[in-house]
C-alpha cells in the first residue's frame, strides 16, 4: 500500500499504529454529559463551515513526509481532507460512518467504515476524536463516568479513566482551550500526547485557535513518532463550503 495512503488516513491513526490497539478507548464518548461537565472551563470551537490550509509534517521510522494540506470540515457531520506535493496526491472524505479516499498517485480509492481503518491502523479511531484532534476541542467524558477535576494557577486538568486508558486533559484558563490531551494506557505504558500551541483568535466569535498542533506516539518499546500541523490560513463560516469527491473512472478498489 503507498504510504500517502496512510497519511490521510489519519495521521492520528498513523502515530498510533506503532502502540497498543487500547490507547484509545473503544467505546465512543455518549451525547449525555458526565458527572462534573459542568466544572470543566474548556470551551470548543462553535461553527457550522471551517476551512484551513497549512503544513503536515510526518517522523516516524517507516516515514518521513512533509505535505501541504487543505482542510474543510462541516462541524460533526463531515471532514475533507487534500494532501499535495506540487500534485494532489490524496483527497479524503469523512462522516461520521463512512470513510472515502482518493490515492491519486497509484490510481486506488477506499470506501469503507471505521471498523476497518481501525483494523487497518490498528488503533479504534472515530469521526468525534478526529475532528477534537484537528481542531483543539476537549474531548468528553462518558455519561458514566467522573472526572477528577483541578485547578492550579492558570491550568486547570481533566483527568478520567476509560477501560484501561487514563486520559489527562489540561485547559489553559485565560483561554479557555485545551493545550494538551495525554493518553496513557496503564498495561503497557504506551503513551501519546497531543500539544496545542501558538493560539489566535478567529472570526467571528473570537475564540483562539491552535495553529500548530505536535502529536507524539510513545510506546513501550520501539521509537518515538511525531506529526506536526501548522495551518497557514483559517476561516470559519465565511461562506458555505463544498465536499468535492468523486473516483475517477479505472480506478482500482483497496480491500
Amino acid at each position: 500500500m503507498n504510504k500517502c495512503f496512510p497519511v490521510v488516513l489519519l495521521w492520528v491513526g498513523l502515530l498510533l499504529s506503532g502502540c497498543s490497539s487500547k490507547i484509545f478507548p473503544t467505546k465512543s464518548a455518549t451525547t449525555a454529559p458526565a458527572k462534573g461537565t459542568e466544572l470543566v472551563k474548556a470551551k470548543n470551537l462553535d461553527f457550522r463551515y471551517l476551512k484551513a490550509k497549512g503544513k503536515i509534517k510526518i517522523d516516524m521510522p517507516q516515514l518521513q513526509q512533509t505535505a501541504n494540506l487543505n482542510l474543510r470540515v462541516r462541524k460533526d457531520s463531515a471532514i475533507w481532507l487534500s494532501v499535495s506535493l506540487g500534485i494532489e496526491g490524496v483527497r479524503a472524505y469523512i462522516t461520521r460512518d463512512s470513510v472515502q479516499v482518493i490515492n491519486y498517485l497509484q490510481k486506488e480509492y477506499y470506501a469503507g467504515d471505521y471498523a476497518y481503518l481501525s483494523r487497518l491502523l490498528n488503533v479504534p479511531v472515530t469521526f468525534d476524536r478526529v475532528q477534537a484532534l484537528l481542531l483543539g476541542n476537549y474531548l468528553p467524558a462518558e455519561a458514566s463516568t467522573t472526572p477528577k477535576i483541578s485547578d492550579e494557577g492558570a491550568m486547570q486538568q481533566v483527568e478520567f479513566q476509560e477501560g484501561n486508558v487514563l486520559i489527562t486533559q489540561l485547559i489553559e484558563l485565560t483561554r479557555n482551550r485545551v493545550q494538551q490531551i495525554k493518553l496513557a494506557e496503564q498495561q503497557t505504558q504506551n503513551k501519546f500526547t497531543v500539544d496545542f500551541s501558538d493560539f489566535r483568535p478567529l472570526e467571528p466569535n473570537a475564540l483562539p485557535f491552535a495553529y500548530s498542533v505536535l502529536i507524539q506516539g510513545q510506546p513501550t518499546t520501539g521509537k518515538l513518532a511525531t506529526a506536526s500541523i501548522n495551518y497557514r490560513n483559517v476561516d470559519v463560516d465565511q461562506e458555505r463550503l463544498s465536499f468535492p469527491f468523486s473516483v475517477p473512472k479505472g480506478y482500482v478498489r483497496k480491500k
